[in-house]
Formats: C-alpha cells, sequence, structure tokens
C-alpha cells in the first residue's frame, strides 16, 4: 500500500473532522468563553477525550489490529476465522462496559476531583455541576469502545476511511446542539453540550455498524468466553494502553494541576491550546499510526524484515515532512491564529494571549507527539506492548515532576510545556531500543534528509516571525476578513516552506514525479 495515499485518504477525513472541531470550539468559545461552565465541561469532556484516545486510537487498535490481520493471512484471505475472533473478543468487551460504565456513574464524585482537584473550591458550587455534567459523557465510553472494536476490523480490511470519517459526527453534533440549543446561561449551554457528547457516540456506533454490515461483517453476540485468543488479546490491551496514551495520561495530570492550583480560565487555555496542537497530531500521527501498525505487522508476518524496515523509515520521514513546519508556524505565529479562531462574543483579547502562550509550549513537543504514533507500530506489529509501557510510565514520572516545578513560575505554560519534555523523553527511549534491538535503523535517505528539513522549517519560521505583525490586525471582526487572514498567512508559509525544501535538497524534482507515478499507477 502506497503510503502516501493511504495518509492521504484518511487525513482528509481527519483534516475534515478537525476543521469542524476548530468550529465547534470557535461556537463554543463565542457562547460559553473561558469560566466556569467551560472549566466544568472541558473536565466532564475530558474523561471521554481520554478514553477514546486510549482505546479507540491506542490499545485496542494496538491489541486487535495485528493479531485480527494475523488470522486472515493464516487462512489466505478468508476472514472467517478473525470475525470469529471479534465475537469472542465482542462477547468478554460488552459486559465489562457495562459494568465499567455503572460504576464510573456512581463514582463520578471521586472520578471527578481526581481529574480537577475539586478546582479548589474557587467558585461554590462548580465541582458538583462538573459531577453532573460527567455524569452525562460517561455513557460514551461504552459507545466509543463499541465503535473501535468494529473500526478495527475494518481496518484490518483497509476500509480505513469509515473509522476515519466516525469523528466527524462527533463534532457535528455539538455543533448542532451549540447552534440550536445554546442559551443565555452558560451553565445550561455546556450541560446540553454534555448530553450532545452521548448523542454522538450512538451515531458513531450506527455508522460503523452499517459500514460493517456493508463489507460483510454480521458479529453476533456469543456467550462469555474466555479463549486463548481472549486471553492474549487481554494480556496486551492493558500495556498498550497506557504506552499509547501517555500524551494523553499527561494532559490529564496538566489538567487536573491547572484546576486546582491556577486561576479560573486556566484549564480552559490549556483546552483550546491543546485543540489546535491536536490539529497536525490527528492528521499526520494518527493517521500514520493507522496505516503503519497493519501495513508492518503484515511484512513481519510474511518475513519481509527489509520492508517493514523501509516503510518505518518512510513512516518517520513523511512525518518529519509535515510535523517540523506546523510546529514553527503554531509556536511563532500562535496569537494571530488564536485571534482568528476563537477571539470573538466571551472570548478576550487576554484569553488570546494566554491561549497562544500555552500553544507555543504545547507545540515544542508536537514532533514527539506524532514519532510517538510512528515508533510505537515497531513494538505493536511484534506483539511487544510491554516496552512502549514501561517508556511511558518513565515519561508519565516526568511529566508530573515538571508540572510541579513549572506550574507556579509559569503557570498556564507550565503543565504544557511539562508534557512536551516528557514526550520527547519518551521518543528517545523508543528510537534507542528499537536501534539497539535492529527493529530500526534510519537509512541514508532519512539521515540525509533530517537537517535539511529542520533548516528548512527554520526558515520558514523566521519568515512567518516578521509577517506576523502585518496579519494580526486582520485577525479580529468580520469572520470572512479572519478566514482570508488565515488562509494568506498559511498559503504563505507553505509557499515558503516548499521553496526552502527544494533549496535546502530536504526534497527533490524526482521525488515528486515518483510520487504522482505512484497515485497514477
Amino acid at each position: 500500500m502506497n503510503l502516501v495515499r493511504a495518509l492521504g485518504s484518511i487525513g482528509g477525513l481527519t483534516l475534515a473532522s478537525r476543521v469542524l472541531g476548530l468550529v465547534r470550539d470557535s461556537l463554543f468559545a463565542r457562547y460559553v468563553g473561558a469560566s466556569f461552565a467551560s472549566d466544568a465541561f472541558l473536565i466532564a469532556f475530558r474523561l471521554p477525550n481520554l478514553f477514546r484516545a486510549l482505546f479507540a486510537e491506542g490499545a485496542f487498535s494496538a491489541a486487535f489490529v495485528p493479531m485480527f490481520s494475523k488470522k486472515i493471512g493464516e487462512a489466505d484471505g478468508d476472514p472467517a476465522p478473525a470475525l470469529t475472533f471479534a465475537e469472542e473478543a465482542l462477547s468478554v468487551l460488552l459486559p465489562v462496559l457495562i459494568v465499567m460504565t455503572a460504576v464510573m456513574e456512581i463514582a463520578a464524585f471521586p472520578v471527578v476531583w481526581a481529574l480537577s482537584g475539586g478546582f479548589n473550591d474557587v467558585t461554590p458550587g462548580q465541582f458538583a455541576y462538573a459531577v453532573e455534567l460527567s455524569r452525562l459523557t460517561f455513557p460514551y465510553l461504552l459507545l466509543i469502545s463499541l465503535v473501535s472494536l468494529l473500526g478495527g476490523i475494518l481496518n484490518s480490511l483497509h476500509k480505513f476511511w469509515v473509522n476515519a470519517a466516525a469523528p466527524i459526527l462527533l463534532n457535528l453534533t455539538l455543533i448542532a446542539a451549540l447552534l440550536f440549543f445554546h442559551h443565555d446561561d452558560t451553565l445550561v449551554t455546556a450541560r446540553n453540550q454534555a448530553i450532545a457528547v452521548t448523542v454522538s457516540g450512538a451515531l458513531q456506533l450506527l455508522w460503523l455498524v452499517l459500514a460493517a454490515r456493508a463489507a460483510g461483517v454480521k458479529l453476533r453476540l456469543r456467550l462469555p468466553r474466555l479463549s486463548p485468543d481472549v486471553k492474549k488479546l487481554l494480556s496486551l490491551i492493558a500495556p498498550a494502553a497506557a504506552g499509547a496514551g501517555a500524551v494523553q495520561i499527561n494532559l490529564v495530570i496538566s489538567t487536573a494541576l491547572a484546576a486546582s492550583l491556577l486561576a479560573e480560565g486556566s484549564v480552559s487555555y490549556i483546552y483550546y491550546a491543546d485543540r489546535l496542537n491536536q490539529l497536525p497530531l490527528g492528521l499526520i500521527g494518527i493517521g500514520l499510526g493507522t496505516v503503519l501498525l497493519p501495513t508492518i505487522a503484515r511484512q513481519l508476518g510474511g518475513g519481509k524484515e527489509a520492508e517493514a524496515m523501509h516503510t518505518q523509515n518512510r513512516g518517520m520521514e513523511l512525518a518529519l515532512f509535515l510535523t517540523l513546519p506546523a510546529t514553527a508556524a503554531l509556536v511563532i505565529c500562535g496569537g494571530p491564529i488564536v485571534a482568528a479562531l476563537f477571539q470573538h462574543g466571551a472570548f478576550t483579547p487576554e484569553d488570546t494571549l494566554k491561549t497562544a502562550q500555552a500553544l507555543a509550549a504545547f507545540s515544542v513537543g508536537l514532533p514527539a507527539y506524532i514519532l510517538v504514533k510512528v515508533l510505537t507500530p515497531g513494538y505493536y506489529a511484534r506483539s511487544d506492548t510491554r516496552t512502549p509501557v514501561r517508556y511511558a510510565t518513565i515519561s508519565i514520572a516526568v511529566n508530573l515532576v515538571l508540572n510541579l516545578a513549572l506550574i507556579v513560575p509559569l503557570q498556564h505554560m507550565g503543565p504544557p510545556l511539562a508534557t512536551a519534555v516528557a514526550s520527547w523523553v519518551n521518543v528517545a527511549m523508543l528510537y534507542r531500543t528499537l536501534r539497539e534491538r535492529g527493529d530500526f535503523v534510519a537509512d541514508a535517505q532519512l539521515s540525509r534528509r533530517v537537517w535539511r528539513l529542520v533548516g528548512a522549517a527554520a526558515a520558514m519560521g523566521a519568515v512567518m516571525f516578521f509577517l506576523n505583525d502585518l496579519f494580526t490586525p486582520y485577525t479580529t471582526g468580520l469572520w470572512t476578513v479572519r478566514t482570508a487572514a488565515m488562509l494568506v498567512l498559511v498559503g504563505a508559509g507553505c509557499i515558503v516552506y516548499a521553496v526552502a525544501c527544494f533549496g535546502t535538497g530536504a526534497v527533490r524534482i524526482g521525488d515528486l514525479k515518483a510520487l504522482f507515478r505512484r497515485r497514477a499507477a
């Protein structure tokens, strides 16, 4: 499978989802702002987001997809044995999820306290309100987990686009709730958003069920049975969750410390900054991880070690090519970007400044967040989920220490910067071990281009620094003016980066010709 083509398919749908996510956040900033209600809702929304990242985008696919793909390969392409395995997994997964959701509803008070630190009692009633919203969002955990099972099956069958399109329904549902059910009282608006989260889970599950049936996948409910395959799956899921979710766990720690130690609105600054940081992460990191895992697993299953090595080299090269300019743009142009997207209604210029500061701190780690997605398939495809969890645990400890050290002097910038540094620590450990095992060796092409890509991104960043003041006056006011300003700013950055890539030799004309030949094939 052509890596660029597969990433383009997933990336296009992810782009649509992320753009809708920015529309959603812009509307949320307009109707709720950075306030009591927004902080409470974002805490309530944090756990579903964490669970989706750990389970949907991490642990389940890391454990399930290689096992499912291997069974198809062993049966010479016949999916029947693999679907039997999926039914066995569902028979155990469903009752566990039902019980877990019930427990979360009952234990909402301590769960929310763990996520928020009780909000330090700054605003009376805020903690109780956050508990109420969390109980409205908890059913999403059950629904999105079932979505993950069906999405993993379709990804294994190389129908990547179906699962990639599901988050679009989440954003459309939340946008509809903001447009049609917003209220002058921000508490009511935020409560309606919490209800919409669970409604979106039901819509995503319906979408995946219909798509699976269209692909000939019809899972039957069986009596729960811990078959050998299910036992192996469960043994792989737990460590994979921690390994794949280190960034999300770090964000939860950061959010809890911000809620308990910083001024009102700090949770919202960190959230909005993270949403912008997640745009390239979703487009590049999640897409690459989704494609690389089944591809490398099949290559290794066929004894094609050299091909697997080549695939991972090209994955890393593509990740850096796309990520480095995004990093430079978010660090340098964060102010105009945040103003254009969020500074209207209840969102003030001070909110813009503080969000842009948090965004710059987050974005220092953007290449690391994405490289984790590129490196971990090298472990998961070899059924090693324990090494990533060991390194993730270390990175979480680093994050906690840095959070405590930085949160007072740097305020809302401290937690994002701690998360970024912890992610770089995780990348360094993952890369070193793969290299020592001989499972990943940077080839001549990757070694030659890395520093040229860094130079091209630095050149782009220097030009964008001088363009900032030129575009800032156009980032507030009419949405048409803001949109035009952002399009021109992004377009200018892309042109400068393209010229710099050709100038440094990071990209050559022959590369483009080869790419178009493959796409036409």
